[in-house]
């Protein structure tokens, strides 16, 4: 007899590919070395935060003694946390956003699971491109929603705007898109995404209700080749951005993101009210306080992107001479190259015997390919190289 619902022990079976071979890989360390293990399986940012995070930690330890320093808040945020933020994102988005257009959460995750509380019905429906980020899946699910993924265009991950129009349905309450991707790293260009908020707002239309276009954007500050992210504020009014500063100050185990809705949305402050409520309810209560006094004083650093750049090349150097076919990542720190012989999860096998960890493309909603995080140093990249080869050519 089982002491879990039906739902999580269903979870369980199929728990995420990310854990699974992050798992596997700790037991290939532990067998043969760390140095003879390539994990290119979890995106964990390894380099060191920028040197403000560090400097804003020595500020604060310096007035522990005062009364109140980590203690509780607003459930929306620290309220100089919040009008900083603001500025910055008004930057960022190129539209004039207030400390009251924001809530501070538990990341990103934190956030897309207060908005999708606030928003949700018992059936609604969130229409999102394949592949995606596997969490989501879970998050629409714990408030009785569906993800519905629409697969891209393969190697270029194009959207496929045909695709995503028919399945709008008058269940489909959001929309929701990541961008750069992950795992592909596909940066949806500006067009493309007009193209998608024309639909939107045609299918808003015909059924008497908005769909919300949301923007989970945690790599937005990570791009290569001049590429731009577009800002949707600046195209759609009821599009809301959910990010975190997880990546670009390198401090995921803080847990602090936010949820940015845009200032030109009608009765926006009913939404904003409502995912102050749920980020309260829900068990958050607020964003953790040290991440929040990071990021207000980090707000305008960030990791060092070179090292991204130089670690790109390097794995793209490594598949090519391996022969895997791919398609340059514009974003992240993610490869998401076709599978030799079309079969991801044979393909992780193989690799796993060279002792090289990857996550096989079906955790995205996309079989057929394998994603491989370069946040591990290059020399363990170009390392790998003969392993990812050996690899190919067992298939």
């Amino acid at each position: 007899m089982s002491l879990l619902s039906k739902q999580v022990g269903e979870y369980l079976e199929k728990a995420s590919w990310i854990r699974k071979m992050f798992e596997a890989g700790a037991e290939l360390k532990q067998q043969f070395g760390p140095e003879n293990v390539f994990d290119f399986s979890l995106g964990n940012p390894d380099l060191p935060p920028p040197r403000a995070v560090k400097t804003a930690l020595e500020e604060l330890a310096a007035r522990l003694d005062q009364p109140l320093t980590l203690g509780y808040m607003p459930n929306a945020g620290l309220p100089g946390a919040r009008k900083a933020l603001a500025g910055f994102l008004s930057r960022e988005q190129e539209v004039e956003l207030g400390p009251g257009d924001l809530v501070i959460t538990c990341g990103a995750a934190g956030g897309i699971n207060a908005l999708f509380r606030a928003l949700f019905e018992a059936g609604d429906q969130v229409v999102c491109p394949a592949p995606y980020f596997v969490e989501y899946g879970f998050y629409a699910e714990n408030f009785q929603g569906r993800l519905v993924p629409v697969k891209c265009k393969p190697i270029t991950f194009e959207l496929d705007l045909g695709a995503l129009e028919a399945a709008i349905s008058p269940r489909t309450r959001v929309v929701l898109i990541n961008s750069p991707n992950n795992p592909s790293g596909r940066v949806y260009s500006r067009e493309e995404l007009k193209k998608l908020v024309d639909i939107i707002q045609r299918k808003s239309l015909e059924q008497g209700r908005p769909i919300f276009l949301v923007a989970d954007e945690p790599y937005r500050f990570l791009v290569y080749d001049q590429v731009q992210v577009p800002s949707l504020m600046a195209m759609y009014d009821y599009a809301i951005v959910v990010s975190s500063f997880s990546k670009s100050l390198s401090i995921a185990g803080e847990r602090v993101g936010y949820v940015a809705v845009n200032p030109r949305m009608p009765e926006k402050q009913e939404l904003i009210n409502g995912i102050t409520l749920t980020n309260r309810i829900l068990g958050f209560v607020n964003a953790p306080v040290i991440g929040q006094i990071l990021m207000e004083k980090a707000l305008n650093s960030c990791v060092d992107q070179r090292v991204y750049q130089q670690r790109r090349q390097a794995m793209a150097d490594v598949l090519e001479e391996a022969g895997v076919e791919f398609s340059m990542p514009g974003g992240g720190f993610y490869f998401f190259p076709q599978a030799p012989g079309g079969d991801d999860q044979v393909f992780t096998r193989k690799l796993f015997e060279q002792k090289v960890l990857v996550v096989p493309g079906t955790g995205f909603g996309y079989p057929g390919f394998v994603r491989l995080a370069f946040c591990v140093s290059e020399e363990i990249i170009r390392r790998s190289g003969q392993a990812i080869k050996r690899a190919v050519q067992g298939i």
